[in-house]
């Protein structure tokens, strides 16, 4: 098989082997970005900073809705409004200022029926384009299928985070695989954090023996967490204390409001587990959240979907070295089944409670999941991870001088 950022000579109107230059390309990230909340912008926001270490001017052209406001820093060189066409007209002319652009893609981002109006965007770029699609769906509807067709036709190169992903696009979407690279879903690293003195509330102190099982990210129906918190009557005897941390997702919140969250309060009641169970509305930064992570005997991921390719979570308790119980979607069995964690039935409260008990009451058990996730977490780490944007980056601006 052929190196995946290779272009082969009968699939691509790219020489087959560039030789790539020293210089550092100027890249452009299309995304949301903080302060919004979601997982594109974190996301974008801890790439950004990886690879503003390096050379090479990096951009943010930020998504943003026009109830959002531009309270952006100066990384940020424009604006997308969406529904606005002159900020997309504008915007396709300052990423055409830029040797590369990276679109970050997730249906709900971008304005028009399944974000359809980011076609005109990609399609309209004069410049090497790198396309990162979130959501690789096995069953998507006619339209989310002919969009995600269009989009990669317009781009140079599709990096998904999973091989999962990257088999996805290659068996269901016919995209040919010279046309796509895997690197992982970037990860805190932990090492910077190891002196940092801010212990968040949530975090047990350390003279609590208590077992902490740890939940987090935006909450909204999918999430599954309902389920975990059906398991904690059968962990009574272990007194845990189970931490879901998160805020409401704001699509969420703007639609149903904290109907979800509130459910889960009632949840809470019905079990009568108030007294193991904390749900806090906290959007974490770096530093707390890894101390958060740290605190965890375990971490839980109950999510209900069967389709999810791509878990930040999941990649974060790895690389932080925590055990991990998850349901079965994609990722986590792609990630999980060399050792670093359990495979647990969706809804299955009882299959939850047992594989938390064992990770529990079973320490050699825990160390071997933590010395896998260990030998995992160097490739996970955002360094590596914008390390390996930065070669891609290079590598197809450097096929398009070639090729003029």
């Amino acid at each position: 098989m052929k190196d995946s950022l290779t272009m082969s000579a009968s699939t691509s109107k790219y020489h087959p082997e560039p030789q790539v230059s020293h210089h550092a390309p100027t890249i452009a990230l299309l995304s949301t970005y903080p302060p919004t909340q979601c997982g594109l912008a974190t996301f974008t926001a801890a790439l950004y900073e990886q690879l503003s270490k390096s050379s090479g001017h990096i951009g943010i052209v930020r998504v943003l809705a026009d109830s959002e406001e531009k309270n952006s820093g100066p990384e940020v060189v424009a604006h997308l409004i969406n529904g606005s066409e002159s900020s997309s007209n504008s915007v396709i002319q300052t990423l055409n200022l830029y040797d590369v652009v990276v679109i970050q893609h997730e249906y709900g981002i971008y304005e028009g029926p399944d974000g359809e109006d980011i076609l005109k965007i990609a399609e309209s770029l004069a410049v090497p384009t790198i396309l990162v699609p979130h959501t690789v769906l096995l069953d998507p509807t006619p339209r989310q299928r002919h969009i995600l067709d269009r989009l990669v036709r317009a781009c140079d190169l599709v990096v998904t985070m999973t091989e999962t992903a990257r088999l996805r696009l290659i068996e269901n979407y016919g995209v040919d695989q010279s046309h796509i690279t895997v690197i992982p879903h970037g990860a805190i690293d932990h090492r910077t954090f190891q002196n940092h003195h801010l212990v968040p509330s949530h975090c047990p102190s350390s003279a609590n023996s208590r077992p902490v099982i740890l939940t987090w990210g935006l909450l909204g129906p999918g999430k599954g967490i309902e389920w975990a918190i059906d398991a904690m009557p059968g962990m009574r005897d272990l007194m845990p204390i189970y931490l879901v941390v998160g805020k409401t997702h704001p699509k969420v919140l703007e639609r149903y409001g904290e109907e979800y969250r509130l459910s889960l309060a009632a949840r809470v009641d019905a079990n009568k587990v108030a007294d193991i169970v904390d749900i806090d509305p906290s959007y974490l930064e770096l530093p707390a959240l890894a101390k958060l992570v740290e605190s965890a005997d375990v971490v839980l991921l109950p999510y209900d979907s069967p389709d999810q390719v791509t878990s930040g979570v999941l990649i974060e308790a790895i690389a932080a070295g925590r055990p991990v119980v998850s349901t079965a979607f994609p990722h986590a069995v792609e990630l999980l089944t060399s050792g670093s964690g359990l495979i647990v039935p969706r809804q299955d409260p009882d299959a939850m409670q047992l594989a938390l008990r064992r990770i529990l009451t079973e320490p050699e058990l825990a160390k071997e999941m933590a010395r896998h996730a260990a030998l995992q977490a160097p490739a996970l780490r955002w360094g590596a991870v914008a390390k390996r944007y930065r070669k891609a980056a290079a590598q197809i601006a450097n096929s398009r001088s070639f090729a003029s």
